[in-house]
């Protein structure tokens, strides 16, 4: 019994002496692959190197900066000469970062110079043979998917600049939802998820929004569900439609502007802040920075654009027999009469011209010849889904659809 007890102690001691070696052999290969990713940059070990990181400043030029690396102007050129066809140097541009790799001894020697003209690609000169030459390296960019659900606070991109998304993301979600949504009325409590796809540079680096799979986004007033799809593969762009398969798009953008505010609304009775008297209101005002560009809220053509003392600079345009819209007080007019426009085309800008106080665009719609209230109406949609594509549409729906209600379930229904 002691000799059994004796070979187990000593099987105990040799485990334990194993293990302590194969943890301090990991913690040792952690800390060499962390001290290379460190040294490691651009494709050099820069320990090997006397390094310099600055920008390109006005004025500055390829060859002078050699030049102040003790290259003569015979040397410039020759070197400029050899890289020619690889790196357009007149594509260096002011504010770049650009790296200089010195030998280690003998600093006034320049061997390498990097000029990275953006997030993912940059140059290397490599000056260290008799012959200069020059390549392009591209950064690894990989894509990963995130599912971000939130409560909106203050505004949409308040909202999606905490959750540390990139702005481009408040930007499609207006636009994916401009024609149903009126995100100048969003309040404290509306709540969206969505599915995105994300870039990342050396699969570290945050490079922005590649592309959204599907959204849903509530209101007080409802809950609506975006999902991209193309009935025509060879189109640019996707559509997107509801989980019933209608199309999101309508006839009319729910404003003609992207981010603003509405600082007065279609009213029977307001007292005017110009005139100093009650009268109406036959519009809506949108408030925003002059120069803020003002969109044609539909498809038509410019029936006027001028300017009177009371509307200032305006458009007006007929988008068919029933629907006619006008814009007021613009900085300035960029259309003409009889011009066509489309959807989303930029017709003037804003300002404070006639009757105004300040800057913003007074949004004014008629429907068979009379002035209504534009928040108020029940807007056409554009071309539906063709029947044929349906089955399709719904077979990849449904998994982002329940993907989506999980998420949506899990943060606001706990």
């Amino acid at each position: 019994m002691p000799k059994l007890r004796y070979f187990t102690i000593i099987l105990l001691l040799f485990t334990l002496i194993a293990c302590n070696d194969e943890e301090k052999k990991d913690k040792e290969q952690q800390a060499v692959a962390k001290k290379e990713a460190v040294k490691k940059q651009f494709g050099f070990v820069l320990d090997n190197y006397e390094v310099e990181h600055d920008t390109i400043q006005n004025g500055d030029t390829f060859g002078g900066l050699l030049q102040k690396q003790g290259y003569s102007v015979t040397d410039v050129y020759n070197i400029t000469e050899a890289i020619r066809d690889t790196f357009n140097l007149r594509d260096i541009r002011v504010g770049k970062p650009y790296t200089l790799l010195k030998n280690k001894k003998n600093p006034d020697s320049l061997e390498v110079f990097i000029y990275q003209a953006n997030r993912l690609s940059y140059y290397v000169v490599d000056l260290r043979d008799s012959i200069a030459k020059a390549y392009k390296k591209t950064r690894p960019l990989t894509i990963k998917r995130r599912v971000i659900a939130a409560e909106i606070e203050g505004s949409l991109s308040a909202t999606v600049q905490k959750l540390g998304a990139s702005a481009a993301l408040t930007q499609e979600l207006s636009e994916i939802y401009a024609w149903s949504i009126d995100f100048f009325r969003l309040q404290k409590g509306d709540k969206f998820s969505v599915i995105i796809n994300e870039r990342y540079i050396s699969d570290t680096i945050y490079a922005g929004l590649e592309s959204i799979e599907a959204a849903v986004f509530e209101t007080k007033d409802d809950k609506r569900y975006a999902f991209p799809y193309k009935q025509d593969p060879s189109a640019r762009f996707s559509n997107y439609y509801d989980e019933e398969g209608k199309v999101l798009k309508s006839m009319f953008l729910k404003a003609p502007l992207k981010f603003s505010r509405i600082s007065s609304r279609f009213s029977p009775r307001r007292f005017h802040p110009v005139q100093k008297r009650w009268k109406a209101h036959k519009g809506t005002d949108y408030a925003a920075p002059t120069g803020t560009p003002i969109m044609s809220t539909a498809t038509g053509t410019v029936i006027a654009a001028g300017y009177t003392a009371g509307n200032g600079n305006y458009v007006k345009v007929k988008h068919n027999n029933t629907y006619t819209t006008q814009y007021l007080h613009m900085s300035k007019i960029k259309v003409r009469k009889g011009q066509h426009v489309n959807q989303g085309d930029i017709i003037g800008l804003v300002g404070s011209t006639g009757l105004a106080t300040g800057p913003h665009v007074c949004y004014r719609f008629w429907k068979n010849g009379v002035q209504v209230d534009a928040l108020r109406q029940k807007l056409p949609a554009s071309q539906p889904m063709d029947a044929k594509y349906k089955p399709d549409f719904m077979k990849q729906m449904k998994p982002l659809k329940k993907e989506l209600d999980s998420i949506y379930n899990i943060t606001f229904n706990k």
